[in-house]
């Protein structure tokens, strides 16, 4: 049995966002639960919009996400492959040339809705004789070129929908191939996916109608179709559609913003599926969650608070081992025990710099007057090193038991004095890494 093989075909006109990464990603848990191939065609005709810099930020953005494609293609590359198929069309009669301009169309399409008609394209281009034709090349007008559906209804079983069909006769004949020569994508997706042996192709909701028309297509070249599944979409919180001009909703943005790959991983994979939203560190855990009969039909709402929330979770715990380096760079050399000590309040990797600060650089203690007596209790109860992690519980009881204080009227001050803040990490695990040397000096009042 031949391995299945997926694809994710952005255009490098813009960063990918995280509705993008949706299908990037159902197409690479895809691939790894069958045991395919993962290609990334990247739809690059449009040569205008187009530019290198999108191309290379695509290609991180998904190593980002753990996405390693194993091939490359550009549709650039290939527009010999679709002239061919073109002119393979035209000599059945399923391309023929068409001459009106947009405002043509527009008006042509005003009239037929002020009939109350559907503005669907009337085919007056099959009417043009030779002579017609050789009159309005000779005005300098270029033909666009439209393929001729059938007007039948096509169906198809979809992996997300099940049972669909689109009646083709609802439908304008697609425009393939602009004035300029330009293949669009409708054509493009058919010849490479054929040609390229697709075997499945999923891809957003937005696209079942293509489907129905590339379907067409398929058969017009005489090649076998994919398996296709629409899934549905991830729009903002308040239900709008997502937007390579949402800079801050891209892959790109979300990364400086600190928020962790496997994050934006499994919210884009389980927001809208039956599956609940959980922190996952690995694409191999997150497949075993995803399958595409759990996505729903209706829309996925991203929401960045829950976002950020999943974040904080998957750090909660994460290993020292996955984060050491990261933490390095960051100027964050403190070892496991810290990392241990400080994950649970970590938002994001970058809040743990905050708490080695506290720890290893001179932090300014916050002692109220009325604790004075208290703080001097504090240093001469402070246990002998080495500190362990019953330290903090001997250190307090027997606070406890010289001053009758208990509850928040015990800690707090402590924690206030040792750290500077009224909220953190364990003071247990806290305790051993200030050190008792720092610790007096806090509990004293110094900037130490």
């Amino acid at each position: 049995m031949t391995a299945p093989k997926l694809r994710f075909a952005p255009s490098p006109t813009g960063f990918l966002h995280i509705g993008n990464a949706r299908t990037a990603l159902f197409n690479w848990l895809t691939a790894l639960k069958t045991q395919g191939r993962y290609l990334l065609r990247l739809d690059d005709t449009d040569r205008d919009r187009s530019k290198p810099e999108y191309e290379r930020a695509i290609v991180e953005d998904l190593a980002w996400l753990a996405i390693a494609p194993h091939e490359i293609v550009r549709q650039s590359d290939r527009l010999e492959l679709y002239a061919a198929a073109a002119e393979g069309l035209k000599r059945k009669g399923l391309l023929y040339p068409s001459y009106e301009t947009p405002e043509e169309l527009d008006r042509r399409r005003k009239r037929q809705l002020q009939r109350g008609a559907p503005p669907v394209y009337d085919r007056a281009a099959l009417r043009l004789t030779a002579e017609d034709r050789s009159r309005l090349e000779a005005e300098g007008r270029r033909p666009h070129w439209r393929f001729k559906l059938t007007g039948q209804v096509v169906s198809w079983e979809d992996g997300v929908r099940g049972s669909s069909h689109i009646d083709t006769a609802s439908l304008s004949d697609p425009v393939l191939i602009r004035e300029d020569g330009q293949p669009l994508y409708t054509f493009t997706s058919v010849v490479d996916d054929a040609e390229l042996g697709i075997t499945n192709v999923i891809r957003g909701e937005d696209h079942v109608t293509n489907t129905a028309v590339q379907l067409e297509i398929f058969a017009g070249l005489g090649a076998a179709p994919p398996a296709f599944a629409h899934h549905n979409l991830l729009t903002t919180a308040s239900g709008e559609g997502l937007s390579k001009r949402l800079g801050h909703l891209s892959l790109r943005g979300l990364r400086e913003a600190g928020i962790e790959p496997m994050a934006v991983a499994a919210l884009a994979v389980l927001t809208g599926t039956s599956e609940a939203l959980q922190p996952v560190g690995t694409m191999e855990e997150l497949a075993e969650h995803f399958s595409l009969d759990k996505v729903s039909r209706a829309s996925a709402k991203f929401d960045e608070h829950e976002l950020e929330a999943l974040n904080g979770k998957l750090l909660h715990k994460t290993p020292y081992a996955l984060v050491a380096d990261r933490l390095i760079a960051e100027g964050v050399d403190a070892g496991e025990a810290f990392w241990l000590a400080v994950r649970g309040n970590c938002g994001k990797l970058t809040d743990a710099a905050q708490w080695w600060r506290i720890i290893d650089a001179p932090a300014q203690p916050q002692i109220d007057e009325s604790d004075r007596d208290f703080m001097a209790e504090a240093v001469a109860t402070l246990p002998r090193e080495p500190f362990g992690e019953a330290s903090w519980r001997e250190w307090t009881s027997a606070l406890k038991e010289r001053t009758g204080r208990k509850g928040r009227a015990l800690f707090m001050p402590l924690r206030r004095a040792l750290t500077g803040l009224d909220h953190g990490p364990d003071m247990a695990h806290l305790l051993p890494l200030i050190g008792r040397g720092r610790a007096l000096k806090r509990l004293q009042g110094e900037v130490a």
